[in-house]
């Protein structure tokens, strides 16, 4: 029984659609999960062929790999889509499977300071300092180069979650003693504040050769976190741009000397030279893959897994749209009593879909990471005017209504 193994997942976005593909494609799709409440909610993932519970560590995870052999399973992949199981995935690969993908790459992007250490001879490098468990604050705050703002975040982090923004030397003191609390006998990275418009680029490397599927323009906002809560792929760009956004992807990818992988890339133009936010070893999660399939019929999670079963990822465009998807957050918190409105919002003109991720009950709150996104609403039109006004009229129609007790 031909079989895909799928460490973690989401319950919606690029991870599930992931798993949706694994059927496609006609693989048995097993999911080894370490959330409950999944296996509480079994009958919703239909994709999913066998679902096992476990904790996520790298012995246990080998224990279910010969389990599911000795039940004739035949393990094809071994793979995730989610921080921080990607390169985990990867290592049990190259154990049970006949890989053509290598873990050490997946390493060296999942760890932010192994990345920058990777980078620092490349023009797209940030400033950036890291402080050790073993040194003083206030003696690692006199030794870096202080130039306010700077960005503190655990090397570690993803989804915007324990990224900070500081604008003294008290913050970073008190940024530093928290996140060293938090995450104990942990580094953490320190790196210079960087303005100017940001770009995500989703990569395909395929024998060696770094092929862009998509260039995304974001749009950030910013209140506690950085939160990005618009998303416009780049279907017509300046040739100057996208070459030069070329270049820098090249750099950047290539000196991981990865053969066969997927990842994106997270980038600013800063006074006209591109500067790297960070680097993660899979497609970006939320509305990414179904963004890129609207816009230009690429299924990237599909190709990704053809891709490290040893195939050729098709990446050809099938057709051109603008699409935006603009992401719905709260600006207070509250339990959810209901949302109204999605069915308006679907009649705008160009609205292609609508998400709304929490049910009823759910506690929710202002954001301090990604995941405190609520919803979406996705637009296609002719231009990328038309599609951003089509997603956020169509947004203001819809409602969280909240209980309104104190919480």
């Amino acid at each position: 029984m031909e079989t895909i193994v799928f460490i973690g997942t989401n319950k919606s976005g690029s991870s599930r659609e992931a798993m949706k593909a694994s059927e496609r494609l006609g693989f048995f799709t097993v999911l080894i999960t370490n959330k409950k409440q999944f296996l509480e909610q079994r009958e919703e993932f239909t994709e999913v062929h066998q679902m096992v519970f476990s904790n996520i560590i790298k012995e246990e995870l080998a224990e279910n790999m010969i389990e599911l052999q000795k039940q004739g399973k035949k393990i094809r992949l071994i793979v995730s889509f989610v921080d921080p199981y990607v390169h985990i995935a990867a290592a049990l690969n190259e154990r049970f499977t006949d890989s053509t993908v290598s873990s050490k790459q997946f390493l060296d992007m999942e760890d932010k300071i192994r990345t920058r250490n990777m980078l620092k001879h490349l023009p797209q490098s940030p400033y950036f300092s890291v402080y050790n468990p073993e040194e003083s604050v206030s003696g690692f705050i006199k030794k870096i180069n202080t130039r306010f703002p700077l960005i503190v975040k655990s090397p570690v982090s993803a989804g915007s979650k324990d990224v900070l923004y500081i604008k003294s030397k008290f913050e970073l003191q008190m940024a530093i003693l928290g996140l060293s609390k938090k995450y104990q006998n942990t580094p953490i990275l320190v790196e210079e504040y960087l303005i100017g418009p940001q770009y995500l680029i989703e990569v395909i490397v395929h024998n060696g050769k770094i092929n862009i599927a998509a260039v995304i323009k974001q749009e950030i906002t910013f209140d506690q976190r950085f939160i990005v809560t618009g998303y416009s792929l780049c279907t017509e760009m300046d040739s100057r741009l996208h070459e030069s956004i070329r270049d820098s992807v090249d750099l950047i990818v290539g000196a991981f000397k990865m053969e066969n992988g997927a990842c994106h890339v997270e980038m600013k133009l800063v006074n006209g030279n591109w500067k790297l936010i960070e680097i993660n070893p899979r497609i970006s999660g939320g509305a990414m893959n179904r963004m890129i399939e609207a816009g230009y019929g690429i299924n990237l999670v599909e190709e990704t897994l053809k891709l490290y079963l040893g195939g050729t990822p098709e990446l050809t465009r099938k057709h051109n749209k603008f699409v935006y998807v603009h992401y719905i957050t709260i600006d207070k918190s509250g339990r959810l009593q209901n949302v109204t409105g999605t069915g308006r919002a679907l009649k705008h003109p160009g609205v292609a879909e609508v998400f709304i991720k929490p049910r009823k009950g759910k506690m929710l709150r202002p954001p301090l990471s990604m995941g405190d996104r609520y919803g979406y609403v996705m637009a296609e039109a002719d231009s990328y005017a038309s599609a951003r006004k089509a997603a956020l009229e169509a947004a203001k129609e819809i409602s969280f209504n909240l209980e309104s007790d104190h919480v």
